[in-house]
């Protein structure tokens, strides 16, 4: 008999919002045809409401799956698939603080994605970091398996809970190579020349304003930066200073495959200020397309990048960093990224992965 798997703590399908929807993307377009997947999403963050994706049916609850509903988005979904599923997969640690009574009473496998630490992040407030620490040690300590994507959160949770998990990254071979058209030169006429590329949600945890005042020090390579600008305060000031600098290009978020890839394929450079969680997915997609990457310098970017990346801790580290531009060294970075992401970031490889934990 097909097992049967439920899919929680996404936005939902057509992926449209982040890493676990494309996550989610994935792995039903590579196990639908091993088990019968069931994708919970929020009627509230999807556009459409179709009942089947890749294969894969879709169930609707009518809550967001961000900010403070997430957790009763969550825990609703995990409570509807207890009723069929014989795999539960949660995507974030959110709704998991029912995992230990539901062990009580239910002999579903529960298999827990527990994201990058994501009480550490700054936006949270001190209750929510409490809240998400807790949730964290309950998913750790009830899950019948945790993964990781990266290594330095693996060795986190085997310090803080003494406890295995399974290492898997995501994957990055969704995105294409391909030369910006007419109509991509028309809207950006900017792209016609050598640029600096940074793809990302706008957030204090991600460095924008750092990459933007080294930008605008620099003035060497013109920089585009795509993300949600109008999502926050620091968004909308940094918008506010910086969209007048010249050579500064802020877009607003792109979600058409096709578009985003003639961006990232053609930048002569990919910046990565991400300080917090793991193994970050605009990075793998990147690293795909065989970009020279300089990132942020924290042990998650320098163990996903095995090393082989530039790396700066400052706007004016990053300022100097892009007056000496050497576009034979750049080449070479641009190499042993597309080598270590043929080698650890395929979709083939992560669902394979995710399918030894949910038999």
């Amino acid at each position: 008999m097909t097992k049967k798997v439920a899919i929680i703590g996404t936005v939902g399908l057509p992926a449209k919002y982040g890493g676990f929807e494309t996550l989610a993307n994935y792995l039903t377009l590579h196990l639908a045809q091993r088990y019968e997947l069931t994708v919970y999403c929020s009627s509230k963050g999807c556009e459409g409401t179709p009942e089947m994706y890749n294969g894969a049916q879709l169930r609707y609850v009518p809550l967001r799956a961000n900010g403070v509903q997430s957790i009763l988005y969550d825990v609703v979904s995990i409570l509807s698939a207890l009723r069929y599923a014989d795999t539960i997969l949660i995507l974030g640690v959110s709704g998991c603080v029912v995992l230990p009574f539901l062990k009580l009473i239910s002999r579903r496998k529960f298999v827990v994605n527990i994201d990058g630490l994501e009480w550490k992040r700054e936006k949270w407030s001190s209750f929510a970091k409490w809240f998400l620490k807790l949730s964290e040690k309950l998913a750790v300590g009830s899950a019948d398996s945790i993964v990781t994507d990266n290594k330095v959160i693996q060795d986190y949770v085997l310090s803080e809970y003494s406890k295995p998990s399974t290492l898997i990254a995501y994957g990055g071979d969704q995105a294409s190579n391909i030369a910006i058209n007419y109509g991509t030169h028309t809207r950006y006429p900017f792209l016609k020349q050598k640029y600096a590329l940074s793809v990302c949600r706008i957030e204090p945890e991600n460095n924008l304003h750092m990459i933007l005042e080294a930008a605008s020090q620099s003035s060497v390579l013109p920089l585009v930066i795509a993300g949600n600008w109008g999502s926050s305060e620091y968004g909308r000031t940094l918008r506010a200073a910086y969209s007048s600098v010249e050579g500064i290009h802020l877009l607003d978020p792109i979600y058409d495959q096709c578009d985003l890839d003639q961006l990232r394929s053609n930048c002569w450079l990919y910046l990565h200020g991400h300080s917090a969680g793991g193994t970050n997915p605009s990075l793998v997609e990147a690293m795909s397309l065989g970009l020279p990457v300089y990132a942020f310098d924290i042990d998650y970017n320098r163990e996903t990048t095995e090393n082989s990346a530039r790396y700066f801790s400052s706007s004016g580290e990053l300022a100097e960093m892009l007056k000496d531009l050497n576009e034979s060294t750049l080449s070479d970075i641009g190499g042993q990224m597309a080598e270590i992401a043929a080698r650890r970031y395929r979709w083939e490889i992560v669902a394979a992965q995710y399918a030894a934990l949910l038999d």
